[in-house]
């Protein structure tokens, strides 16, 4: 019975609790840890997981010591957030990735098209009481907000 179980389990989509994936994201102290992070959630087919998944992986551009590939792995990343973005337009967590990822981009790296419609989205939700409050803290702590 207990094999059945698992079949049973492992046909389902895994689809983690949004709260724990954003408090793991603001724990993630090292590459090792992002890494154990990005292989724990890649298979998420959940956008707002996601964009906590996409957002590591283009920090991982800052651990290669090859100038081009830092820049690749950073180009495919935004690619894939922006694309996420232009999907699911009014999704809290995908604005909030993009934008802490805008603010702590080199501005020579030009991405930071995004930051004012980001907070624009972000400052109406932080007036609003609903099921992402426990994301508030987050973005006054981390954002320019």
């Amino acid at each position: 019975m207990t094999v059945f179980s698992l079949i049973l389990l492992l046909a389902f989509d895994f689809n983690p609790d949004i709260k724990q994936v954003v408090q793991e994201y603001h724990q993630l102290e090292n590459e090792a840890s992002e890494i154990s992070f990005i292989h724990k959630y890649h298979e998420s087919k959940d956008a707002s997981v996601m964009a906590y998944v996409t957002s590591i992986a283009m920090k991982q551009a800052e651990y290669s010591p090859n100038p081009l590939r830092k820049l690749q792995l950073f180009q495919e990343n935004k690619t894939i957030l922006n694309g996420l973005i232009d999907t699911h337009r009014t999704n809290i967590h995908l604005r909030y990735v993009r934008l802490l990822s805008q603010e702590n981009t080199p501005s020579f790296l030009g991405y930071n098209e995004h930051i004012e419609e980001d907070k624009l989205i972000l400052r109406n939700i932080l007036e609003v009481e609903d099921e992402t409050d426990y994301l508030d803290y987050f973005i006054r702590a981390n954002t320019s907000l």
